[in-house]
């Protein structure tokens, strides 16, 4: 039986930047037109949080039942290191899910955006099928757009949105750059796994890709943030603020371009995030107070 502490460690809490610093970006956009709303921005990231877990376990679940996890070089694993039943781990994805929908209705209902729940229940069957089912997206190299789309574009802009009923451009902008480290994370992740994914048919973007292009493919995710950084810098100053986060790249950027592998990419993965919540709260803070 899995102990707590394993069962934390299965939520894998280094990938809670990706959830939270959109919220922070949205927010600070909706703040910036005079528009925020703490009780929606906590909802909002109490759904973002609760969807990040879900589709952990859920990964954890379905990589594990199709051994794809047997020979894994990154973090514990619930199903894959034998130490929790497949169907215990999966009804922890499914109750994260049930309680983002129960706080992503409460979102709705007080910004009165109904057709807001069409959205939430794309989340949560996004989160499902990246590795679940029969025909996961993740396996056929799709893994990185959803990423984008899900943890960047659709979370930053649905907070600012059922905040201040608008978007702006500065908000979009700050979409993007969340977007494309977050999506960052993924690439560092799946460069890692590139031999052990190969081995077991999960066709990532990748094992497509190949090792070289993979790399150029990371390095030019952690730029586009900062080329967004100087397009808002142009009109809101603050917005330079945002280059504070490029020092917590150094390290993820030595390892890409030097050719670590394996367990050597691993300080890689999370220190993109550790950007990423760096970039998403300096640039909200920006738009919001600049």
């Amino acid at each position: 039986m899995a102990t707590v502490a394993q069962w934390i460690e299965g939520a894998r809490i280094r990938t809670f930047p990706n959830a939270i610093a959109p919220v922070l970006a949205g927010s600070g956009a909706a703040a910036g037109i005079d528009s925020f709303d703490p009780v929606i921005a906590l909802l909002a990231l109490l759904v973002s949080l609760l969807l990040i877990i879900g589709v952990n376990f859920a990964n954890d679940y379905s990589d594990g039942i199709r051994g794809t996890d047997d020979d894994r070089v990154g973090p514990f694993r619930l199903v894959g290191s034998g130490s929790v039943e497949p169907r215990a781990v999966r009804a922890a994805a499914f109750g994260c899910f049930g309680a983002a929908a129960l706080a992503g209705i409460g979102v709705v209902v007080l910004s009165e955006h109904w057709w807001m729940l069409a959205i939430g229940a794309l989340c949560i069957a996004g989160a499902w099928f990246y590795t679940g089912g029969s025909k996961p997206y993740g396996y056929a190299g799709l893994g990185e757009v959803a990423v984008f789309v899900f943890f960047g574009l659709i979370a930053v802009l649905g907070t600012m949105y059922a905040q201040a009923d608008t978007i702006s451009g500065f908000g979009i902008g700050a979409a993007v750059g969340v977007g494309a480290l977050s999506t960052g994370v993924l690439v560092a992740n799946n460069l890692r796994d590139i031999p052990s994914d190969r081995v077991t048919g999960k066709n990532t973007l990748a094992v497509m890709l190949g090792d070289r292009d993979t790399r150029t493919l990371y390095i030019a995710l952690a730029l586009v943030p900062f080329l967004i950084t100087i397009m808002i810098g142009l009109r809101n100053s603050w917005a330079l603020l945002g280059f504070l986060a490029l020092p917590l790249l150094l390290v993820p950027l030595r390892a890409v371009t030097g050719g670590a592998t394996g367990k050597h990419l691993i300080p890689a993965v999370r220190d993109t995030g550790f950007a990423m919540l760096a970039w998403g709260a300096l640039t909200g803070g920006a738009l919001a107070f600049g």
